[in-house]
């Protein structure tokens, strides 16, 4: 069965799959895990969807790094 991004619970384990999608739910547990400062944009998405294997938590500490280069 396919892993309902819209809807299934989220947790820094989340493989990041092919069927990846920038949805509200993911939205929600970026903000909470990544603060109120949490934006999606081109590049951030790009590297989630790379097609390297990643996790939600993976995605978190290279959000958190991004920031801290800023």
């Amino acid at each position: 069965m396919e892993f309902n991004w819209h809807s299934d619970s989220l947790t820094r384990a989340t493989p990041v799959t092919s069927s990846y999608k920038n949805t509200q739910n993911v939205r929600r547990f970026m903000l909470e895990h990544c603060g109120a400062a949490f934006r999606f944009d081109l590049p951030f998405t790009a590297w989630i969807r790379d097609g390297a294997p990643k996790t939600l938590g993976d995605a978190v500490d290279e959000w958190q790094r991004r920031q801290a280069g800023v």
